[in-house]
């Protein structure tokens, strides 16, 4: 089954006053990548958090945030009055010395690095929280999978269209192709009669030998039978890949290359024009198929 590298999920919960948000986003990218964005406190959890993402997705570039929110009054910060003190004693010296009066703000003094104090860590709390946090995880990991499914639905309709279409246009090339050795014959047989006819007692007989042996040499350089087959080969596996339960995002970008490869050879040796132009609409929806494909975990 295909599924899409694009989604979003989310999952969120209050519990003893503690507000917990988790979004998870994704993208197309070759590889695994996750960016996660957690709070200082959860931060020591990120590699368990990556661990998670990585069982439950493959392929994507994946933005994991998460959210907390503590409205307990056990987790404000405290002041560190003594830091406060010393400062307000350095001022004093300072302002003994000077002329004016020099009136402190409060607030100010919160900014300076060391004077808000975070609560102790309550290492069994937090192991609590991250259960929670786990569990948000999963929850909205299964969520964008569900939406990678539902846009994968998409993507493996576009994708069979396209590969329909091709196989409609390599049988229309394959049974045209052996029309084009006849119509060679013909010409050739054609310009050298018009070349003997202003010869007196011009005649094609003794031309024949020469006239097989040119048929047969482009016969052979532009015999396209080997390419068809494979291009039939490849579509077979496409439609097997797009149902299959593995991750096959790899496998039907090399297929679709492959598929293009065997579209460019039938191109540079057919010289006619029908063929030419279907093969034109060949390329144009491999290269449809590549861009899909790209989204493809």
């Amino acid at each position: 089954m295909i599924l899409s590298m694009t989604g979003f999920g989310e999952a969120k919960t209050s519990e003893e006053g503690v507000s917990y948000r988790v979004e998870i986003r994704s993208v197309n990218n070759r590889y695994f990548k996750a960016t996660i964005k957690t709070p200082e406190s959860m931060q020591r959890f990120e590699t368990e958090i990556d661990k998670l993402l990585r069982a439950k997705m493959g392929r994507g570039s994946v933005t994991f945030s998460l959210r907390l929110r503590d409205d307990r009054p056990a987790a404000a910060y405290s002041v560190n009055t003594s830091l406060i003190g010393a400062y307000i004693n350095q001022l004093r010296a300072l302002t003994s010395e000077s002329s004016g009066d020099v009136t402190l703000d409060v607030g100010r003094f919160l900014e300076i690095p060391g004077v808000l104090q975070p609560p102790m860590v309550d290492e069994e709390e937090l192991a609590r929280q991250f259960r929670i946090v786990e569990r948000l995880t999963n929850e909205a990991a299964d969520k964008l999978i569900e939406m990678r499914k539902v846009e994968g639905l998409t993507i493996a309709s576009d994708l069979s269209a396209q590969c329909a279409e091709i196989r409609r246009l390599i049988e229309d090339i394959a049974t045209r192709s052996p029309t084009v050795v006849d119509e060679y014959r013909k010409r050739l047989k054609t310009r050298l009669e018009q070349l003997l006819g202003g010869v007196v007692g011009g005649s094609l007989a003794p031309h024949e030998d020469a006239i097989a042996r040119e048929v047969a040499i482009y016969s052979e350089r532009c015999d396209i039978n080997e390419e068809l087959s494979r291009i039939r080969s490849h579509l077979d596996q496409f439609a097997a890949l797009c149902d299959a339960p593995e991750e096959t995002g790899r496998k039907l970008d090399f297929l679709s290359q492959e598929l293009l490869r065997e579209a460019n050879t039938i191109g540079s040796k057919s010289a006619d024009v029908t063929i030419s132009q279907n093969i034109v609409a060949v390329k144009a929806a491999i290269d449809r198929i590549k861009e899909q494909v790209q989204n493809v975990e």
